[in-house]
């Protein structure tokens, strides 16, 4: 699948920005992957908390919304490559997003592929939100990749909600992980569950959680090393100069960025604002 139109390095300019985009702070996990291939490059990180949570939304209305900003902020502060850092947005948006800019485009997608070959007993569940364990790319992803296998899929109330209050420092809502641990469990073939597919890029940052609801001999698997380095290959030979710190933005009207203060901080991001 084609990311969008190939640029030579020597025509990109090196203060150029990598646009991360997430419907909230999910997509720390992927920056935090970024800063391990690629310390140098300029960020800015764009999270769309007006819109949170993306996994209740229609597909038209994901698709719109994505499109809508990523348009607006393509053109404003002119990246050299955007990263869909949302399993939701790419699996039902990503397509249109190429279709509209005119940068490279990388998508997250479920880490079925890589699941697949870690799992010994065959069955592999997978955690995401409502809208993206329904989508036909998951299918796709499991006739290519996981044939053979049983895939169990879960989409998780309150998941990112409790993700979202561990960034901010406040306690996690237990019930919402062990609620998934458990729907997953129930289904048929469950209790053979050796491997999960943490298919929302906010479901990292409850791994620890979710080890504990699990139990012993499961093993998480998310894509954020692979996206990051797809994001390397990308912008391969290319100049990098970071003038001024990067820089997270927030949509809404909530108390952004300051109920996130340490964490964007820990994640390089000492400055903030509103799109």
């Amino acid at each position: 699948m084609q990311e969008g139109p190939c640029v030579r390095a020597a025509d990109i300019d090196a203060e150029a920005p990598i646009l991360l985009f997430d419907s909230g702070v999910g997509g720390l996990t992927v920056l935090g992957e970024l800063r391990k291939v690629l310390p140098q490059a300029p960020v800015i990180y764009a999270a769309d908390m007006a819109g949170l949570p993306y996994g209740t939304k229609s597909e038209a209305q994901v698709t719109a919304r994505v499109a809508g900003l990523l348009g607006r902020m393509t053109e404003r502060f002119a990246p050299r490559l955007v990263c869909i850092a949302c399993n939701t947005a790419s699996t039902i948006a990503l397509g249109m997003v190429r279709e509209v800019l005119e940068v490279p485009v990388v998508g997250t997608v479920p880490a079925i592929k890589p699941a697949a070959a870690m799992t010994k007993t065959g069955v592999i569940g997978l955690l995401g939100t409502q809208a993206t364990i329904r989508q036909a790319y998951v299918d796709r992803l499991e006739q290519q990749f996981a044939g053979g296998k049983r895939l169990l899929r879960y989409g998780g109330p309150g998941l990112v909600e409790a993700a979202e209050a561990k960034l901010r420092g406040e306690s996690v809502d237990l019930s919402a992980i062990n609620n998934a641990a458990q729907a997953l469990r129930a289904m048929p073939g469950g209790s053979d569950i050796d491997t999960v597919v943490l298919a929302c890029t906010h479901f990292p940052l409850l791994e620890e959680e979710l080890a504990q609801a699990f139990g012993p001999g499961v093993k998480f698997v998310h894509g954020a090393s692979g996206i990051a380095r797809r994001i390397a290959q990308l912008t391969e030979g290319q100049e990098y100069l970071r003038r001024e710190p990067d820089r997270a933005l927030f949509t809404g009207q909530g108390e952004f960025p300051g109920a996130y203060e340490k964490a964007l901080t820990r994640y390089g991001l000492p400055e903030g604002g509103r799109f």
